[in-house]
């Protein structure tokens, strides 16, 4: 009987949208494009439960996830938090972007909601940025933490049928010019994974972070 190879990598989500997107991310960095998939599980892979994140920033609950899953598996352990922080509501739904409706993970809801709240309100105050935390924690307690931003402005429907959450109504300011050289107009869920991924938040902390992840693996295979 073939036994499966003890994973070197986990990480601690049960959204497999966000994996592939962190995968894909993570293999575009030095001494992590070759990872292959065996050496990477999920916390749902393990049967990990989450923990309760009840830190108040993104940064204080990624360290809970990557804690957490790091002692639950002895292995090195990344986990990121990251949401929606809207100019007029004050940040908000910041950490609670994921359940902003009042259930958890309901895209569509939360989505409704936000976007009936912000109705009345004009184009030039309908700023907002995605924002991520990324956390490593090692099993001999090592931990860093990188983060990342992508501005933009909020359209008033959704559109687009790339990318999870919020990504239908948030026009990313950093995104490529349109074919006539203007200002790119498309949402973050009109763009391709590859073009998303090379300006998100989850993106420039993940690349931030790469290098100690890297560390941290070949530590481990060591």
């Amino acid at each position: 009987m073939t036994v499966a190879p003890r994973p070197r990598l986990v990480v601690a989500t049960h959204n497999r949208k966000k994996l592939v997107e962190l995968l894909a991310i993570l293999r575009t960095q030095p001494g992590l494009d070759a990872l292959p998939d065996d050496a990477i599980a999920t916390a749902a892979d393990l049967g990990v439960p989450a923990p309760v994140e009840d830190g108040v920033t993104f940064a204080e609950n990624a360290l809970i996830k990557a804690r957490a899953l790091a002692a639950a598996t002895g292995l090195p352990a990344v986990a990121d938090d990251s949401g929606l922080a809207v100019d007029v509501l004050g940040g908000a739904p910041g950490i609670f972007s994921a359940r902003w409706s009042g259930r958890h993970g309901d895209d569509v809801a939360n989505l409704e909601l936000l976007l009936a709240q912000l109705a009345d309100v004009r184009p030039e105050h309908r700023g907002a940025a995605f924002v991520c935390a990324v956390a490593l924690v090692t099993p001999d307690g090592r931990e860093e933490v990188r983060t990342g931003e992508m501005p933009g402005v909020l359209v008033t429907e959704p559109r687009g049928t790339n990318g999870f959450g919020y990504d239908p109504v948030l026009v990313p300011s950093e995104q490529p010019p349109g074919p006539d050289g203007a200002p790119g107009t498309r949402t973050s869920a009109e763009l391709t994974p590859e073009e998303k991924n090379a300006i998100s938040h989850r993106g420039k902390a993940l690349r931030a972070l790469a290098p100690a992840i890297a560390a941290a693996l070949s530590s481990s295979s060591s």
